[in-house]
């Protein structure tokens, strides 16, 4: 009851024509900021952080915050229309956004994504508000240890339920891992694999190799099969956003797993990205369409985009009551609230009780503005199908080197984003999953550093990967979804004998 007092003062804080006009803008920058492939949440807020500066904190705070939101539902806008993840954890969006988009079904795409997101951060904002102390002091229990059991589990999950055949996946996995080994070792400081190429000192970044697989090497297999795109005309109406709202409810139960899943890693923090792939990996392997993923199913939208909303929003969490950023944009906030004076953690909501609980008020409204905000232009994002695609092409690809450009400003990176593109149209052509690759990519050296500090923690000894229930279960997990399709023949030979 103290809480759901708290959050009442926190709306009669927030709801000022002011704070809301600012929530309305921060929401549509956010969605243009989800929308570039490459600049990403973290770097929109912090580029327009200093536009806060004069603002009350509060004011300001919820602007950010509302960027933070557009951002996270932007980001699957281009990675259901063309196959360009505009953010990270909008990866495994495309998987089954794009090609239903491909069937010409892009609002029902688009609609979905936006509703999962909705529920995903509502579900994450109201544990903010209830359990805020408890989940706090759970996440001080994990150590290195239990982030690599994290790690190890959604590499595993990849390698047993994925529906390509196990040595294609590892060889792409590989790939990743020997990527993302590129550069500096964090432990040691000595170079590794750089080859004498300076442009190689900070590796190979995320954003620029998803760009270049994904979109210019979208864009190098349309030119080969005749500058179109497939099913480039799309019917969107309000009758198609209530249809799909009808589908959705059969899916309660990956929306459940996905949104546990999403406040577990964002809490951790493990991070949107992972969050989005792991529930991706579960839905596949726990729905009675799971062999028909990859090809367009709803289900396959919903699940990624529950878990990176609410682990993007439950990243928030431990931000304002420990001083922990869950995210690199809950950094960004972090570095605000620094800025205007304030110290997170558990005495800002005794200190800040009128900020705080305005904060957590502008999530829910924040969160609602957003929804209002993308159901509303949906007829404007699927029209851009009907642009044939001899325009739309040179127009992405100049947004796309933009982007490459925006993420350290070298020159360098764009020619990285094209030999990216080149090495997507190679595995599109061979059949290989790119999926697992950007998994490695991006999870490796966390993983890496991770294994090192456990390992030095421990003096080499495995075994502390069962040193306690938390770290003990995870790993458990890991290694039975790893085996799984061994288990699972075994169960179908056991039954067959028995018959």
């Amino acid at each position: 009851m103290e809480e759901l007092n708290s959050l009442m003062h926190g709306f009669s804080v927030i709801l000022t024509p002011y704070n809301l006009v600012l929530m309305f803008v921060g929401v549509f920058l956010g969605i243009i900021v989800g929308v570039l492939p490459g600049l990403g949440g973290a770097n929109g807020v912090a580029i327009l952080l200093p536009l806060t500066f004069a603002m009350p904190p509060t004011s300001g705070i919820v602007m950010l915050s509302c960027i933070y939101w557009g951002a996270l539902f932007g980001g699957a806008i281009t990675s259901i229309l063309f196959n360009i993840p505009g953010e990270p954890w909008s990866v495994a969006t495309t998987f089954d956004g794009y090609p239903m988009a491909q069937q010409g079904k892009a609002g029902e795409a688009l609609t979905a994504s936006f509703t999962a997101s909705f529920f995903g951060a509502l579900v994450a904002i109201i544990m903010i508000t209830f359990v805020a102390p408890a989940v706090a002091n759970f996440a001080l229990r994990f150590g290195p240890p239990e982030f690599f059991a994290v790690y190890f589990l959604t590499f595993c999950s990849f390698i047993g339920m994925g529906k390509e055949p196990p040595f294609k996946i590892l060889v792409a996995m590989m790939i990743g891992f020997a990527l993302a080994a590129v550069g500096i070792d964090i432990v040691t400081g000595q170079l590794r694999m750089t080859f004498g190429f300076t442009e190689l000192l900070r590796g190979f970044n995320f954003l620029i190799a998803v760009i270049g697989l994904f979109g210019i090497g979208e864009i190098l297999l349309s030119m080969e099969e005749g500058l179109s795109f497939t099913g480039k005309t799309a019917k969107i109406n309000m009758k198609i956003v209530l249809e799909t709202w009808k589908k959705l409810p059969r899916f309660w139960g990956t929306a459940l797993r996905s949104t546990v899943i999403g406040c577990w890693l964002g809490i951790t923090p493990g991070g949107a990205t992972p969050a989005s792939f792991m529930a991706y990996g579960i839905a596949k392997r726990t729905s009675k369409d799971g062999a028909k993923f990859g090809t367009g199913q709803l289900e396959g939208v919903v699940a990624p985009e529950i878990a990176n909303n609410s682990a993007g929003t439950s990243a928030l969490l431990p931000m304002l009551a420990l001083g922990i950023p869950g995210s690199p944009t809950a950094a960004v906030l972090l570095g605000g609230l620094l800025i205007w004076g304030l110290q997170p953690g558990p005495l800002l909501f005794v200190e800040q009780k009128d900020f705080v609980w305005g904060l957590i008020a502008s999530m829910y409204l924040g969160n609602l503005a957003a929804l209002i905000l993308v159901l509303t232009c949906v007829p404007f994002f699927a029209a851009i199908l009907k642009v044939p695609f001899s325009i739309i092409a040179p127009v992405i690809v100049v947004i796309c080197a933009v982007g490459a450009f925006t993420v350290s400003n070298a020159m360098g990176d764009v020619w990285m984003m094209l030999m990216f593109g080149v090495v997507g149209y190679a595995f599109k052509k061979l059949d290989y999953p790119m999926a697992p690759m950007v998994l490695a990519l991006v999870l490796g050296d966390q993983a890496e550093s991770a294994f090192r500090q456990s390992m030095l923690m421990s003096q080499g000894d495995m075994r502390i990967f069962f040193s306690n229930t938390l770290v003990g279960s995870i790993t458990a997990l890991a290694l039975f979804a790893l085996f799984w399709p061994l288990i699972a023949m075994g169960i179908r030979r056991m039954r067959s004998a028995a018959a």
